[in-house]
C-alpha cells in the first residue's frame, strides 16, 4: 500500500483488450486462469464481464476517454466561471469610472459657473 502511494501509476488497458479477455472468459475460461494469464487482478476481471453484460458494446470506451473528456469539460466551466468573475469586475470598474467621469463634469461646470460670477 505505500508502494502506491509514493506514485506508482495505475495500468491502463485497451477497450480491445479487455474485450479479448471477456470473451476468454465467455467461452468457458477460468477468472482464476485468465487472471494469472493476463496478470491482471480477478475483481477486475468480474468487473469488465459485468460491465460488457450491462453495456455490451459501449462497455469500454477505450483509454479513459469519458473521464478525459469529463475533466475538459470541468476545465472549461471553471475557466468560463473565471471569466465571468473578470467581467463582473471590469463592468463594476467601468461603472466607477463613468460616475467619476459624470461627477467630474458636473464638478467642472459648478467650478466654472462659480468661479465666471465671482469676477
Amino acid at each position: 500500500m505505500e508502494e502506491r502511494a509514493m506514485g506508482l501509476s495505475r495500468r491502463k488497458f485497451t477497450a480491445e483488450f479487455k474485450a479479448e479477455v471477456v470473451r476468454r472468459l465467455e467461452l468457458g475460461a477460468s477468472v482464476a486462469e485468465v487472471a494469472r494469464a493476463c496478470e491482471v487482478n480477478p475483481n477486475v476481471l468480474h468487473r469488465w464481464r459485468r460491465e460488457r453484460r450491462e453495456n455490451g458494446k459501449k462497455a469500454f470506451p477505450g483509454w479513459g476517454q469519458g473521464r478525459a473528456e469529463e475533466r475538459r469539460v470541468a476545465e472549461l466551466e471553471r475557466k468560463i466561471g473565471q471569466q465571468a468573475l473578470e467581467i463582473d469586475f471590469l463592468r463594476r470598474c467601468l461603472q466607477r469610472v463613468e460616475e467619476q467621469r459624470k461627477l467630474q463634469a458636473l464638478t467642472g461646470r459648478l467650478l466654472s459657473t462659480s468661479r465666471s460670477s465671482k469676477k
